[in-house]
């Protein structure tokens, strides 16, 4: 882990990893209870948490892709879809984030 946040990659990952895990929180726990149960508690906890990581995740995308030197058209757009849907942080990390060489 500590290795991790000495790159600008593994600061992706990582921001990627708590984007992902707020969206689920905020999808499937913090919206149910507030139109179920009329709890809107934890969406106003969650959600300005989430918004906070989401945009963390796009401006570090941006700047890793600058920095690694992604073609826009075949991997930067990837990573930046992969925080709208559930579980493509996860997915995304697996499929592109984990095999980028972060001293290039």
């Amino acid at each position: 882990m500590k290795n991790l946040l000495n790159t600008s990659v593994g600061r992706l990952r990582i921001i990627g990893l708590l984007e992902g895990i707020s969206l689920l929180v905020l999808i499937g726990i913090a919206v149910p209870a507030k139109h179920f149960y009329g709890n809107p508690v934890l969406v106003k906890v969650i959600g300005p948490v989430h918004g906070i990581l989401f945009l963390l995740f796009i401006f570090n995308t941006l700047s890793v892709g600058i920095e690694q030197k992604w073609q826009f058209k075949t991997t930067t757009w990837k990573v930046l879809l992969a925080c709208f849907i559930p579980f493509g942080t996860f997915y995304i990390d697996r499929k592109i984030l984990s095999k980028v060489n972060p001293t290039a």
